[in-house]
């Protein structure tokens, strides 16, 4: 049996700086998944507009990349959850323009608490940064906008 494979493109209509294909600004990202894995993956080559010194990527994207990817692995529950805990352990430099894959996975889930890692790694496999999240599930009508 093969694998069902799941795409997350950036949407038209959504302003998210890292996924969303409404922000001018944003990196645009987009990902997919294997759905018999529950791993998430996106392939990037990360422009020169996102570097921080020396034609290497700024940690804060590189936070935003093992994020995003974090993230996607929620909507394969079909919930919605927020960043809780972030940490990131930043191994080798990743440099701008270079060709990089982007996992994530679940590890488990306790109640709305759902725990998650993730890895950048170059071309050859060579993992550059690794991360570990908490999302916790929320109800998005809550969160959404109201009049006062």
């Amino acid at each position: 049996m093969s694998a069902t494979v799941r795409k997350f493109p950036a949407k038209a209509d959504n302003v998210c700086f890292g996924c969303g294909g409404a922000n001018a600004a944003g990196m645009k990202l987009e990902f997919e998944a294997n759905t018999e894995t529950g791993r998430i993956t996106g392939r990037f080559k990360i422009a020169k507009d996102f570097q921080g010194s020396m034609g290497m990527l700024n940690g804060g994207i590189i936070a935003t990349l093992l994020d995003e990817a974090m993230g996607k692995v929620c909507k394969l529950s079909d919930v919605r959850a927020v960043t809780a805990d972030l940490s990131v352990k930043y191994l080798k430099p990743v440099q701008v323009e270079q060709e990089i894959v982007v996992e994530a996975f679940q590890v488990k889930r306790d109640g709305r608490d759902m725990y998650h890692e993730s890895t950048i790694s170059d071309a050859s496999g060579k993992v550059l940064a690794r991360a570990t999240g908490r999302f916790v599930v929320i109800n998005p009508a809550d969160f959404a906008k109201r009049d006062s």
